[in-house]
């Protein structure tokens, strides 16, 4: 069994185990990986309620070297700063693309630059390009007919859904100047009016909705 078979098998059993089970990305480099913590489990309990999954209240935890990765068919990953990705890190991602996971990195704000070159070890032959707002990820459950929203200013840029597509499947989605995950948080945290807070959760329905159909 060469080592990319052995990848799809081992992603094959224990996908039917954990289907509807989704992990934070634990990278190097000192990025905050684990920057809001209530993010992922507010867009659960929306999911679970609006769109007939049945994730785990509680994400776990996962290591880009680590074969655990092949557990989830969606991995999120976000952050402030530095990102690194070690060879093995690289190959082991890519695998997991392949044999048909899903990342979704969704920028805090500053993560941006390193990112992309992190990225380039992944998928050194694909680029990674904007997505047109036909795109099925804006519409799996919820219609965004303009694309991925605004949900902090920031820098005061567009709004920008890039990904990195095989064989007409998005593999990998990276959010940009929108910070979808400041939306999902308790509303408390950052005091975004309910509009606005829904507005994340729905688009972050929408990506959990595609990476589990896709």
């Amino acid at each position: 069994m060469g080592k990319l078979t052995g990848y799809i098998f081992i992603f094959l059993i224990s996908a039917s185990i954990n289907a509807q089970d989704i992990a934070v990305l634990q990278y190097k480099g000192g990025g905050d990986w684990y920057s809001n913590p209530t993010a992922l489990p507010n867009l659960i309990a929306f999911c679970n309620q609006n769109i007939n999954t049945t994730i785990s209240n509680k994400p776990k935890t996962v290591k880009p070297e680590s074969v655990d990765v092949f557990q989830y068919p969606y991995i999120h990953m976000t952050g402030h700063g530095n990102v690194f990705f070690t060879g093995e890190d690289a190959e082991n991602l890519r695998n997991y693309l392949l044999s048909g996971g899903f990342i979704h990195i969704d920028d805090n704000y500053g993560m941006e630059p390193y990112i992309r070159k992190e990225l380039i070890k992944i998928f050194p032959d694909i680029e990674l390009v904007e997505l047109p707002n036909t795109h099925p990820i804006f519409s799996s459950k919820y219609d965004f007919p303009q694309g991925l929203p605004k949900i902090h200013e920031h820098d005061g840029k567009r709004p920008q859904a890039l990904g990195i597509l095989h064989e007409d499947r998005l593999v990998l989605l990276f959010t940009f100047e929108s910070d979808l995950g400041d939306g999902w948080e308790n509303p408390e945290v950052h005091n975004d009016p309910e509009e606005v807070r829904t507005k994340a959760l729905k688009m972050g329905a929408n990506i959990i909705k595609y990476a589990f159909e896709n």
